[in-house]
C-alpha cells in the first residue's frame, strides 16, 4: 500500500495517537506517497467534468493538504486559487510542491499577468470557520470528509454556502461503497471501529471515519444549507455489476440571487 517513500508503521502509529492537526503535520512529508492522497485518476476526471460547468474565476480548495485539488482548480479557475487547511506541514509542502511545479504567482495577480495561470494563495484556517466573504465561484474538496462528524456537517456546508458567490459550485467526487461480500467493505468497517476504540481511550481524539460520510444524508445537508444538487457520472471508473456509478461528482450550487443579510 505504500511506496518505500512513505511512513513507516512507527510513523503512522505516532500520528495516529497525535490529534488530527498534529498528526498530519507529522505525516506532511511524506503524504504524497501513501494511499490517503487523492489518486490523480480521480483528480483528472473531476477537472474533466468542472470544464463545462464553467466558467470560474476564483476557486476554492477546502482541506487542500499538500496541494493536489488545487492543480484541478488551476485548470478550471482563470483568476485565483487558494488552497485552505488547518495543518502548517501540509501547507508547507503545498508551498513547496507548487514552487517545484513552475513557479508560483501570488492570488490576485491575475491571468493576464504574464503567465496565464491563476495565481495562488495559501490559508491556514479551519473549514469549520473560514475567514471569507463571498469570494469564491468555485470550491472542491478532495478526501477529507472523514475528519467531520455527522454533526457537523449542517456547519460545515454553511461555511462553504457563505465563500461562494451567487451561481456558485460546491463540487467534490463521491465513490460508491463496497458491497457487504467485499472485502474492502469489511476493512473500512474494522478501520472504523479501531478509531472509535482509539478515541474512546485516548486523547486527543484523531477523527477519522471512512464509513460516517454517506451520500443520502450529504445530499440532505447541502439541500438544508441551501444548495440546490445535481449528480455526475464520471464514467472513467465505470459502474458495478449492480448498475451504480463507481465514482460520482456531487456539485452543489448556490442560488443566482444574492442571499439577503440577517435582519438586525
Amino acid at each position: 500500500m505504500f511506496s518505500p517513500e512513505g511512513p513507516t508503521l512507527r510513523e503512522l502509529t505516532v500520528q495516529a495517537l497525535s490529534s488530527v492537526e498534529r498528526g498530519y503535520d507529522l505525516l506532511a512529508p511524506k503524504f504524497d506517497h501513501t494511499p490517503f492522497r487523492t489518486p490523480d485518476a480521480v483528480l483528472d476526471a473531476v477537472a474533466k467534468a468542472l470544464g463545462p460547468l464553467g466558467p470560474f474565476e476564483d476557486g476554492l480548495d477546502l482541506c487542500c493538504g499538500t496541494g493536489a485539488g488545487t492543480d484541478v482548480l488551476a485548470g478550471v479557475c482563470r483568476r485565483s486559487v487558494t488552497g485552505v487547511d488547518f495543518s502548517a506541514g501540509m501547507l508547507d509542502v503545498a508551498r513547496r510542491r507548487a514552487a517545484r511545479a513552475g513557479g508560483e504567482r501570488p492570488a490576485g495577480a491575475g491571468a493576464g499577468a504574464g503567465a496565464g495561470a491563476p495565481g495562488v494563495a495559501w490559508v491556514r484556517a479551519d473549514a469549520r470557520a473560514l475567514p471569507f466573504t463571498a469570494t469564491f465561484d468555485l470550491v472542491v474538496s478532495f478526501g477529507a470528509f472523514g475528519h467531520f462528524l455527522p454533526r457537523e456537517l449542517p456547519g460545515l456546508f454553511a461555511q462553504v454556502h457563505s465563500v461562494l458567490r451567487p451561481g456558485g459550485r460546491f463540487a467534490f467526487p463521491v465513490l460508491a461503497p463496497p458491497r457487504p461480500s467485499s472485502p474492502a467493505f469489511w476493512m473500512l468497517h474494522g478501520f472504523d471501529a479501531v478509531m472509535r476504540v482509539r478515541n474512546a481511550l485516548w486523547r486527543p481524539p484523531f477523527v477519522m471515519y471512512y464509513r460516517a460520510f454517506r451520500l443520502g444524508h450529504v445530499l440532505g445537508e447541502l439541500t438544508r444549507a441551501g444548495f440546490t444538487v445535481d449528480l455526475h457520472v464520471l464514467p472513467e471508473f465505470g459502474r458495478r455489476g449492480d448498475g451504480a456509478p463507481r465514482v460520482r461528482l456531487v456539485s452543489a450550487r448556490t442560488s443566482d440571487v444574492p442571499t439577503p443579510p440577517p435582519a438586525v
